[in-house]
């Protein structure tokens, strides 16, 4: 039945304003809000699934999801991101939420999340505004261990996307992205890395098969600041860029979380903020100056 949903979703979103779609993600944001408030109390099935979040979480390290690369472990979040990039010919286009929205835990061990298509603002008359391609992930944590057991995670995940972007905003075929990622801690310090390859459904000679290598290393200052500075590679096989490579080194700072129920110790509800910028350290790049702001409602 969600799936139904979701693709029903995905073949209608992309004629929706720019208006239209904050409005959803305010409607999606409010439900996880009041929805578990009201039903806190009660044993039904938000607090048992609550409680299975929770044992699941426990199970690895408490550290939070990086700004570009993708969090090894598991996250139950409402996530947007706003991304501002300045091309070589200094035109800037903002991505509005980045292909980030609803990422939920519903067993152990496995995380799904529903992106919302982005929204892309061009500085250039020649582009035309408009949305992007709505995605989809399936993570599963293949091993882990807590501050107390080794402090490390591997799971592997396989991103859906599909083509639902208007006036070339999105891709022109669905893709899926097998990716493997590993963590490891060391006291307040961690590394996060992940590697995938995108392939497309169809049209490889245009689209290429890129491979990102993304690797994080963080610092937990205090209960509330995580410095942390990221590289993220992408390797072109195929398509225009074909045989060329870029990198970008993105120091960032994430805040959080801060408790929605400071008085309630148990509660799950809570925000994060971050802010970064991706600094082109390669001599080919599409893009350079990256601002990355990002939202978290965590519950």
């Amino acid at each position: 039945m969600v799936v139904r949903v979701c693709i029903a979703l995905s073949s209608s979103v992309s004629s929706y304003t720019f208006g239209d779609r904050r409005l959803i993600q305010l409607v999606i944001l409010l439900a996880f809000i009041i929805v578990p408030a009201t039903l806190h109390a009660q044993d039904n099935f938000f607090s048992k699934w609550e409680a299975r979040t929770t044992a699941t979480q426990s199970r690895q390290p408490a550290w939070t999801p990086p700004l570009a690369t993708t969090f090894v472990g598991l996250i139950q979040v409402y996530r947007t991101d706003f991304v501002r990039q300045t091309s070589p010919a200094l035109a800037t286009t903002w991505n509005y939420d980045s292909s980030k929205g609803l990422n939920l835990i519903p067993w152990a061990n496995t995380e799904i999340d529903i992106n919302l298509p982005p929204y892309f603002q061009h500085s250039s008359p020649a582009t035309l505004n408009g949305a992007g391609d709505m995605s989809f992930l399936v993570k599963y944590r293949i091993l882990t261990g807590n501050a107390e057991n080794g402090n490390y995670i591997w799971s592997i995940g396989l991103p859906i996307t599909i083509p639902t972007g208007s006036h070339k905003n999105g891709s022109t075929n669905a893709s899926i992205a097998p990716t493997m990622g590993f963590s490891k801690g060391y006291g307040h310090f961690d590394l996060q890395t992940t590697l995938g390859a995108t392939l497309p459904t169809g049209n490889t000679v245009k689209l290429g098969r890129p491979i990102a290598w993304n690797t994080t290393a963080q610092y937990r200052l205090g209960k509330y600041f995580w410095p942390e500075l990221e590289s993220n590679t992408t390797y072109f096989h195929g398509g225009p860029n074909d045989g060329k490579s870029q990198e970008f080194l993105t120091p960032g700072l994430l805040l959080g979380k801060f408790s929605l129920r400071p008085r309630d110790p148990k509660s799950r509800l809570g925000l994060g903020f971050g802010a970064g910028e991706q600094i082109a350290t390669s001599k080919f790049h599409t893009f350079n100056h990256g601002l990355i702001f990002t939202g978290r409602l965590l519950f």
